[in-house]
């Protein structure tokens, strides 16, 4: 039962952030679709790292793979801090849709950071992934 709270609270989370991206980019003030590009790294964020967990080794020491598939999730998470700032800066999109933006990017990078801590466990039954 823990498991199923867990993940609807993570489901309720993610809508959440995903609103508030809607939100920087359908209000009238902002009127423009822009910082819905995020919703890209969204998607590219977890595969490095989900690609390294299914063909690492679970040895002791350090694992190559796995290190540079977690530089390369955090490079494609700068990358989606970095475009509503570079959009801002450069006059494309106001500041409010900005922050709206940053704000759901922080919502549902801890929502995908959650669901990696709550279903780590080998006996969950979500760990397909």
């Amino acid at each position: 039962m823990a498991g199923i709270k867990s993940l609807v609270s993570l489901a309720f989370a993610g809508s959440v952030g995903m609103t508030f991206i809607i939100l920087a980019c359908a209000l009238p003030q902002y009127g423009l679709w822009w910082p819905f590009f995020v919703v890209l790294f969204y998607v590219l964020a977890p595969v490095p790292t989900l690609m390294a967990r299914r063909y690492s080794d679970h040895s002791g020491s350090s694992n190559s793979c796995l290190e540079t598939a977690i530089f390369l999730t955090m490079g494609i998470l700068v990358c989606s801090f970095a475009l509503p700032i570079v959009l801002a800066r450069g006059s494309v999109i106001l500041w409010g849709a900005c922050w709206l933006t940053l704000a759901g990017n922080f919502i549902v990078y801890g929502t995908l950071f959650s669901f990696f801590l709550a279903f780590e466990a080998d006996d969950s039954d979500y760990n397909m992934w």
